[in-house]
């Protein structure tokens, strides 16, 4: 089940506020300017689809998208447990940092942790099947995708190269919850 946990961003021992209704959500999010939304496939996807069926069977929930922001490409990430790189991955993602465009993601299956640090306040998405969640641009941010990862999610760019980070050098994740 999705959720968001909302702390202050000197210290993750008492949350401020905490919901896994998702419109809860989209609307604590929406108020930052952070985009919340539930899709679904119109199609059933099966275990393990290839990207392509992932692709067509979101597609125009992605040409909605495009057709809105003006997004130039998308593809398929899957991460399973069994990735050599897990750990790897797992240490680049939990540094803070920003990108120069929008961070988009929908997740197919599976779950990961965006945590948002946004003015003076860490908010922590768990986001889950049928997620679509957008950082928008100079975000500070970091995600976790957990020891034993297990997700895929459609990435939305408006750059063509794809995913570009600006590490920040700060240390905040390492103050707050991580997956187990």
């Amino acid at each position: 089940m999705s959720a968001l946990t909302i702390f202050a961003d000197n210290g993750a021992s008492e949350p401020l506020w905490q919901s896994t209704d998702a419109d809860a959500i989209r609307e604590q999010l929406n108020a930052q300017g952070v985009r919340f939304e539930r899709w679904q496939a119109d199609r059933e996807l099966g275990d393990n689809p290839t990207p392509e069926t992932v692709l067509t069977a979101y597609q125009h929930a992605i040409d909605l998208l495009v057709a809105e922001k003006g997004y130039q490409s998308w593809d398929v990430i899957s991460m399973r447990a069994d990735n050599p790189q897990k750990e790897a991955l797992r240490d680049k993602f939990l540094n803070e940092h920003t990108h120069g465009e929008d961070e988009v993601r929908f997740f197919v299956e599976g779950a990961g942790l965006f945590c948002l640090h946004i003015g003076d306040k860490v908010y922590q998405v768990l986001c889950e099947k049928n997620d679509l969640i957008s950082v928008p641009a100079g975000t500070p941010h970091w995600f976790d995708m957990g020891s034993e990862p297990h997700f895929t999610a459609i990435r939305i760019f408006d750059n063509p190269e794809g995913w570009i980070a600006n590490f920040t050098g700060s240390p905040i994740a390492e103050a707050y919850p991580r997956l187990a």
